[in-house]
């Protein structure tokens, strides 16, 4: 990784590239560290985050937007309405017969895709604003409250954050077309790997509060970390190939097709999304006690609320057996959205090729079939495990509690890291690659 980087930055077009993606990450973190939104006082917002992170609700929020929610800045909506906003479209692209056609268009159509995401984005920022400000306002960070000046002040609270998200989603397109690697997830691994110096200090400290059992606690944490890291590693780079061999045939006087190649399976094929989709059920609960609090315990919407709090929480069993099975569940349903047995075997067969030993058509779709089932499950046990592993620490150890999103973001942080520098590696290839002359 370090030698692609240094080769990346001798070349003049891609250093430009890495420096223009540097400056959108520090205008990024400007914006949500520096950049206050108005009529919020940051302190009491996170003072009373720490105090109500109950099953990882605000964790989870706070993960996606850099810290910028904790701190009441301009970007503390991040990045999330976009992103659920494109997992959206894209079951719907599955679902509509117009989207779909719109995304065999090729270029054309993948615009057009993306203009009908801006807007769906646009819809879900003025929604989540709307939530935030909510939580803000039961939380005493609004500084307003009553009267007109309440009101005025809620405008713009929730026009501030709307604005700083599509904000966050111009930077990253910028990122697209001038710099290197997703845009989007450019800002979110920016975002996490900001946080962790904080985790690491917060560690240290622990240890130097209670050295006993923290001391030996947090060194077998940083070697986990480091296996972790080298497992996520593997898991990325694993596949299964699934063997391909093609018919020759005679065309004149030359012969065509008898090569052998493969199709890759990739492990973790679905990457992040079913953690990001399961985090967002298992919290859905949570997020809406928070938005309409009960008035009084006695009711049964209070006793419902409280139980259901006492039983959830993100270091109790019942919240990493649920998130564990849906990240399962969510693994298989995007796995058979991108991949079509049938239609894999389909296009086989219309070019003269098959898998050895198995017939082509049906057989060959239940065969790729069985393939794609025993490799997902694997790759959903893999992500459950990164998924659950920090809570089950924050469950044996609550002074690590702030870990509770750690494997999702070690997740993310190496996934992007690796595509940013398979990025680096394919533009490099192409402006050394020899040609057929020389």
């Amino acid at each position: 990784m370090l030698q692609t980087i240094r080769n990346a930055w001798k070349v003049q077009e891609t250093r430009k590239k890495l420096l223009y993606t540097l400056l959108i990450i520090i205008v990024f973190r400007i914006g949500s560290i520096f950049i206050p939104a108005p009529f919020l006082d940051a302190e009491v917002l996170a003072s009373w985050m720490d105090t109500n992170n109950e099953a990882g609700v605000f964790g989870y929020l706070n993960l996606f937007s850099g810290g910028a929610m904790s701190r009441a800045t301009v970007f503390a909506l991040g990045i999330q309405p976009f992103i659920n906003a494109s997992i959206i479209v894209q079951l719907l692209t599955y679902a509509l017969p117009p989207l779909e056609r719109l995304s065999k268009e090729g270029e054309e159509g993948r615009k057009k895709i993306d203009k009908i995401s801006s807007f769906v984005s646009l819809g879900l920022s003025i929604f989540m604003a709307f939530a935030y400000y909510l939580i803000m306002k039961k939380s005493g960070a609004v500084t307003y409250t009553t009267g007109g000046e309440g009101v005025f002040a809620a405008i713009v609270i929730i026009v501030s954050f709307i604005a700083g998200s599509m904000a966050i989603v111009w930077l990253g397109n910028r990122v697209n077309e001038k710099g290197i690697g997703n845009g989007v997830s450019i800002l979110i691994f920016a975002g996490i790997l900001a946080g962790f110096p904080t985790s690491l200090i917060s560690m240290i400290q622990t240890a130097i509060n209670t050295p006993n059992p923290y001391v030996f606690v947090d060194i077998f944490v940083l070697i986990g970390f480091v296996v972790i890291v080298g497992f996520i590693v593997f898991m990325n780079e694993s596949e299964r190939r699934i063997p391909i061999q093609y018919a020759k045939r005679v065309v004149g006087r030359k012969q065509y097709g008898g090569q052998n190649t493969h199709i890759p399976v990739k492990v973790c094929m679905s990457g992040v999304m079913p953690i990001i989709f399961a985090n967002a059920f298992v919290s859905l609960p949570m997020t809406l006690g928070m938005l309409f609090p009960p008035k009084d315990n006695t009711t049964w919407w209070g006793k419902f609320y409280e139980g259901f709090t006492n039983i959830f929480g993100y270091t109790k069993p019942l919240y990493s057996i649920v998130l564990f099975f849906l990240i399962i569940g969510f693994n298989y349903f995007y796995v058979s959205m991108q991949y079509n047995p049938v239609e894999i075997a389909n296009n086989l067969r219309q070019s003269n090729g098959g898998i050895p030993g198995i017939r082509p058509g049906k057989p060959t779709a239940d065969y790729i079939q069985r393939v794609l089932s025993k490799i997902t499950l694997v790759g959903a046990i893999f992500l459950g495990f990164i998924a659950v592993l920090p809570s089950i620490v924050g469950a044996v150890f609550p002074e690590l509690g702030n870990l509770a999103l750690g494997g999702t973001s070690i997740l993310i942080v190496v996934s992007v890291a690796l595509e940013t520098v398979r990025t680096m590696e394919s533009q490099l290839m192409m402006r050394h690659h020899k040609g057929f002359l020389e």
